[in-house]
């Protein structure tokens, strides 16, 4: 069951990379289309003109021999430290952005759970800002062309299966970043008494591809400043704004019932505190 579970991973890695490409986003999703894991076409918020650009947004990455290329080596080097630690073992789930399980990720940090069934618009509103978030990185990300850590130093990342799809998909900025630091004002904006902690939680999924070895310190950092933009934009669409009220009162209904989050916040909450930053 693992190795065939590994087979349908890669298919699916290879399969979206062919559907956007198709529709000329290279491996970037755009903002009008993505499947997840169910083959289930489904709209961002934002036409791709309202999309923040990441190209005009974001500086060049650091040049080599500059002492910001430096921190990103060393930064580097400190985070290949924690393979092996449940640390590692935590950004590996963080770099799976298939759904329903990608739902999860700040279910500890709400101390709820963030389900299709429990909270269905909330569900809607995760997958659609992911696409937004995702597609505003791809100007920069074509336009850099950045090599990722594992390309320098050869060593293993917590995604091997999509080392190949990573290879030809630019390293600056980092979208799951992007996306994970949308998602985490969003949610924080959702259910404010959990603020802090969603947005810890959110910056630990953008260190968490530092951990995977899949990106340099500056890739993430830019990601902070993209989710920010998306989050901005996204704030004027109506569509986004009545999911928000909607995700709210589904907040509200599953405080009332009690419901805990699925995932083990036992476990997530020892590897977040295993860090060397």
């Amino acid at each position: 069951m693992v190795f065939l579970g590994a087979i349908l991973s890669r298919l699916m890695v290879v399969l979206l990379c062919f559907v956007w490409a198709t529709v000329g986003m290279g491996c970037q999703p755009p903002s009008a289309l993505a499947l997840d894991t169910g083959l289930v076409a489904i709209r961002g918020y934002l036409p791709s003109e309202q999309l923040p650009d990441s190209l005009v947004l974001l500086p060049p990455p650091p040049a080599d021999g500059t002492e910001a290329t430096a921190l990103d080596q060393i930064t580097n080097r400190q985070s290949l430290k924690l393979r092996g630690t449940p640390r590692w073992d935590l950004a590996a789930k963080d770099a799976d952005l298939s759904f329903p399980h990608v739902a999860e990720t700040f279910a500890c940090a709400i101390a709820a759970p963030i389900t299709a069934d429990h909270t269905p618009r909330l569900h809607t509103l995760l997958r659609r800002s992911l696409i937004d978030a995702g597609a505003s990185t791809g100007r920069a990300k074509r336009y850099y062309q950045r090599s990722r850590p594992f390309m320098v130093n050869d060593a293993p990342t917590c995604s091997p299966l999509a080392e190949d799809y990573l290879r030809q998909n630019g390293s600056y900025p980092s979208g799951h970043t992007t996306i994970g630091w949308t998602w985490a004002l969003i949610l924080s904006e959702i259910v404010p008494e959990r603020g802090d902690a969603i947005l810890k939680r959110g910056q630990a999924f953008g260190q968490s591809r530092m951990v995977c070895n899949v990106h340099w310190q500056s890739d993430v950092l830019a990601g902070f400043l993209m989710g920010a933009a998306v989050t901005a934009r996204l704030h004027a669409n109506s569509e986004f704004q009545e999911d928000v009220a909607a995700a709210r009162r589904e907040m509200a209904a599953v405080r009332a019932k009690g419901l805990k989050p699925l995932r083990d916040c036992e476990v997530e909450a020892e590897a977040l505190a295993t860090t060397l930053w």
